[in-house]
């Protein structure tokens, strides 16, 4: 269950990073309900938490802004605690010279199209509601002692959707330019100049030769040995042989000669 988990976020950042360009290091956008459900679940450090649910390679920094402390603040004792632990985390700049609600920060700091590509983490489900609207803000909450991602609204896949074909498809005033200048003669409609022939954009693979790493190594040939006793040897070369002579005995020679 919890591979499965997993894997449904990742494909949920592999959508806001592909169609949205999100990038490494995330941006987590956090409110006083998130920090207070950190808090009672015991899901600390929270950086390694929110790592770990975004398959991120270092932990995420951790953003949070003036109206959201200073609504805790107002909390009073019952969330003494998260507002303590959210005074530790970094404050985004928003543009807020009275203090307003959590909410409306928030959703000031999104904007309508999230430039600084924030998550959003919040446990307020009218805001949640509201993020769902805007295009591309990926949210996370939290159930007891997990965090999950919301999957991508209706709405938010449309919108991908339309850019991509946007990004494909030529808008009707390029196509009128390009037409212009192919009555004047400057381009063709395949935006090649006229009168050029248009060389082949995929090449055949040939064959070069052969692998020579599939390839056997020759073999060295034999070299036929030097022809024995090519000419006469010199003294030092030559070896004498030691002729031993047979002595007969004086019993052999003496019946020899009785014999003649």
């Amino acid at each position: 269950m919890r591979v499965k988990r997993r894997s449904r976020h990742r494909k949920v950042v592999k959508f806001y990073s592909t169609c949205f360009g999100f990038r490494e290091p995330y941006k987590v956008l956090i409110d006083g309900t998130f920090v207070h459900h950190l808090l009672v679940h015991k899901l600390l450090p929270a950086d390694d938490a929110l790592r770990e649910l975004l398959s991120a390679s270092r932990a995420p920094p951790l953003l949070t802004s003036k109206c959201v402390v200073a609504e805790l603040r107002r909390l009073g004792k019952s969330h003494s605690e998260a507002f303590d632990a959210a005074q530790l985390v970094a404050t985004a700049s928003c543009e807020h010279d009275k203090v307003v609600s959590a909410v409306d920060c928030i959703l000031s700091l999104v904007g309508d199209k999230n430039p600084e590509h924030y998550f959003v983490a919040t446990q307020d489900s009218g805001l949640r509601a509201k993020l769902r609207e805007v295009p591309c803000v990926p949210v996370i909450y939290g159930l007891k002692n997990s965090l999950f991602i919301e999957q991508p609204s209706v709405q938010q896949r449309q919108f991908a959707q339309l850019d991509e074909e946007k990004r494909i498809h030529m808008e009707k005033s390029e196509f009128k330019k390009l037409l212009k200048a192919s009555s004047e003669g400057k381009t063709s409609i395949n935006g090649n100049t006229p009168g050029v022939v248009e060389k082949s954009k995929f090449k055949r693979n040939r064959a070069k030769g052969p692998n020579p790493l599939s390839c056997k190594k020759k073999k060295p040939k034999p070299q036929p040995s030097a022809p024995q006793n090519q000419g006469p040897k010199t003294d030092g070369d030559a070896k004498r042989k030691r002729v031993r002579k047979r002595k007969r005995s004086a019993k052999g020679s003496s019946q020899a000669e009785t014999a003649s």
